[in-house]
Formats: structure tokens, C-alpha cells, sequence
């Protein structure tokens, strides 16, 4: 946590991953975040994983540092109140359909200079989550051996739309600050991930050439990188991007006569350029996998070291959860009062900032835990008038 962004405050009303992950990292680095909820909690509130008494882990990772507010969003005294605290604030982020009670322009009618933030399936309004747009991308079928694509776990375009969410939203903001104009921003899931295949040159190099790259497994593209077994048995990733990493790796492994001996067979050096090692893989790998198995891997990992090598051993997560250097000693983490009663390690930002003070991570919001403090900081609202909502169940609290 940093407060960088105080002064800052957002409504969302959002679920699933992008959208709640566009609200956290603008409340990481300090800006008042308040979610806005169903009360009983909407389509993500029990998301896996849980904890033992069934509260999502999930939930309440991807929502710290947030305010909550419940409200019946079923009614139109429900649906009422949050658009006038969207109108109140001036600065929305959601994944809600565009048209219906929170579109830009109905919203607007209440606030001319709104900021909106409405991250989307499709472009069209259709409906696309994260593996649906990974698979139409095509980049399970460049993972994996083949010839059936393979999926990954990491819902990898959401974390990428959330991020360029957050950034829309400061765009646009700095935007009104020049120009007192509000807008609306969409930010479509499919664009991001189509955008981004267009970005890394894949969308370039398949229409040029016509055809699909060929799978590589656990090989790099165009780059010295795959996975090597050590004596004892670890498998490490191995990359020589850089000429360091690579004059590094031959002096470790001590193959420099190898190499020189591949280069002037083949009329090649491979010492400053990573493509050229990559299109001689077919001799580059068998050699290196037949040094680092005659390794133990701590003695590799301190040679390396050495040398500044570019080498990951492969962990489970719950390897990675135990990892002194990831984990432990790493203080972006730090512990925090868990709506679920599980104690673990909360991340908090991942940016460092040397010249301020890191803040540890604030837990999540119980459901409907500041609809009290909201409606009256924001709407104005009294006591009796909030009383009286409650108790006709159109706002709810955490009690």
C-alpha cells in the first residue's frame, strides 16, 4: 500500500477477475475504492478456492483495501442509490452490460463530466471470459508438445485488462483535469488479448509467413531458453538472452571449445546474437543437457550465480508459497485480518517505491461493511433514512 492516490476515490461494481482487479491496484497505491455489491454478494463471492469455512480465498484477495457497500440491486431503490454514488463521485469502473441502469449516458444525465471504465467479453457486448478468448488467439496451440491445444491456468488477459483498466482510468482522469470532459472508456477483453498478439509481432509474423510457428514445448522462441534436469534430479528453466548470460552459462558448463568448434563448422557466432542460438538449438540443447547433468543442482545454482546465469528451478506452487526469497523475505507481503480467519501472507503492491514508507497490506471488506459510512459521507444520507433502508432490506450491513 502507498498513497500515491488519496485524494482519489472509485465506485466499482464489478465481479470475476479484470474488473475487481482494475479497482485493487488503484487502491494499492491509495485511492478509495468502493465496491458495490448485491447483498448475500454477486456471482464471485464464493468463488474457489475457499477456506475452511467456506469463505473465498479469492474474494478476498482481489478485493483488499476496498470499501463495501451492499445494496439490493434487484430493486430500483437499490439500483437508484448506486447510480447516484456513481454520479455523486464522478469515477466508475465496471464490467456491467453497456446498455441498462449504468450506461455511460444514463449515468451522465446526473454527472456530465463522469469517468467510466467498463471493461467488456467483446467488443460487440457479446460474452467472452478469459479461456474463451485465450483459445480463440491461438496461443494453446502454440503451448505444449501437440497436437491437441493445451490451456494455462493463469487467467492471464484478465490481469492484463484489469492493469490497463486501472491505467484507462488515470488517462481519462488526467484527461477531464485538462479539459473538464468526462468520457467513457471500454476496454474489451478480446481486444486486449488480440491487441497484445499484435503488439509481440505473432499477429505480423503469421500473415506474413502464412502459416503457424511451430510448437516448441518448453523451448523459447527465438531465444537460448528451455528446461534442463540437473544430477540430482531438479529441473531448472535455463535462458541466455543477453551475451553475459550466454558467455556466462559456456564458462560454467565449460564448453567453450564445443562452441567454438559448432561456430566455425557452421559458419556462425553465437556470442551476440540470441536468434542465431535459437536456429542452432538442434546442437545447442543436447550439448548444454548433457553438461547440466553432470551437475548437482546446488553447485549450478552457485556457479551461475557466479556469473549472473538467467536460470528458475521448477516449484509447485506450494513451493513458491514457501520460498524464502518469493515469500518470506519479500516485502510486498505481510499479514493482514482475513474476512475468511486464514492467516497467510497478503500481498500488498508490487511496485517499490524506495523514497516512500511501504504500508502493509489492508485486508479485504466485509460484505456491506461501509454502506453505513458511504451513504452518509457521499449521499448525505441520516440516520433514520439509512435505518429505514436497511431495514427494508435495500442496503445491507455486515453485522
Amino acid at each position: 500500500m502507498y498513497k500515491l492516490l488519496p485524494s482519489l476515490t472509485i465506485v466499482e461494481a464489478s465481479s470475476f477477475v479484470a474488473s475487481p482487479t482494475a479497482g485493487l491496484y488503484l487502491a494499492q497505491m491509495g485511492a478509495e475504492v468502493i465496491r458495490v455489491d448485491q447483498i448475500g454478494g454477486g456471482p464471485d463471492f464464493n468463488r474457489w478456492p475457499k477456506a475452511d469455512n467456506g469463505r473465498s480465498l479469492y474474494w478476498e484477495n482481489l478485493n483488499r483495501a476496498k470499501k463495501s457497500v451492499a445494496l439490493d440491486l434487484g430493486r430500483a431503490e437499490g439500483r437508484e442509490l448506486l447510480a447516484e454514488l456513481v454520479q455523486k463521485t464522478g469515477q466508475f469502473i465496471t464490467n456491467f452490460p453497456v446498455n441498462g441502469f449504468l450506461a455511460h449516458d444514463t449515468l451522465t444525465q446526473g454527472r456530465a463530466d463522469l469517468v467510466t471504465v467498463r471493461i467488456m467479453g467483446m467488443a460487440d457486448g457479446g460474452p467472452a471470459l478469459d479461456y474463451t478468448v485465450n483459445s480463440a488467439v491461438g496461443y494453446p496451440d502454440l503451448t505444449g508438445p501437440g497436437p491437441e491445444p493445451v490451456n494455462h491456468v493463469l487467467p492471464a488477459w484478465d490481469l492484463l485488462t484489469g492493469a490497463y483498466a486501472a491505467f484507462a482510468m488515470l488517462a481519462a482522469l488526467h484527461h477531464r483535469d485538462a479539459t473538464g470532459q468526462g468520457q467513457e472508456v471500454r476496454v474489451p477483453l478480446s481486444d486486449v488479448a488480440i491487441g497484445t498478439v499484435a503488439n509481440l509481432g505473432s499477429l505480423a509474423e503469421v500473415l506474413t509467413f502464412g502459416a503457424n510457428r511451430e510448437r516448441l514445448g518448453n523451448a523459447v522462441y527465438g531465444a537460448f531458453g528451455r528446461d534442463f534436469v540437473t544430477q540430482d534430479g531438479v529441473r531448472l528453466m535455463i535462458m541466455a538472452i543477453t551475451p553475459r548470460q550466454w558467455s556466462g552459462l559456456v564458462a560454467v558448463l565449460g564448453i567453450g571449445n564445443e562452441i567454438a568448434a559448432i561456430e566455425a563448422d557452421r559458419g556462425v557466432s553465437f556470442a551476440k546474437d540470441e536468434g542465431v542460438r535459437f536456429e542452432h538449438r538442434d546442437v545447442l540443447f543436447p550439448l548444454v543437457a548433457q553438461k547440466v547433468s553432470g551437475w548437482p543442482y546446488a553447485q549450478l545454482k552457485a556457479a551461475l550465480d557466479d556469473v549472473g546465469g538467467c536460470y528458475g528451478p521448477y516449484q509447485t506452487m506450494l513451493d513458491a508459497a514457501r520460498d524464502p526469497e518469493l515469500v518470506g523475505n519479500n516485502p510486498i507481503f505481510g499479514t493482514a485480518n482475513n474476512p475468511s480467519g486464514a492467516a497467510y501472507p497478503a500481498a500488498g503492491s508490487f511496485a517499490t517505491l524506495p523514497g516512500q514508507e511501504r504500508q502493509p497490506p489492508a485486508p479485504a471488506p466485509y460484505l456491506g461493511a461501509h454502506s453505513e459510512e458511504i451513504l452518509a459521507s457521499r449521499l448525505g444520507l441520516g440516520s433514520g433514512a439509512i435505518a429505514k433502508l436497511i431495514d427494508t432490506g435495500i442496503v445491507g450491513v455486515h453485522g
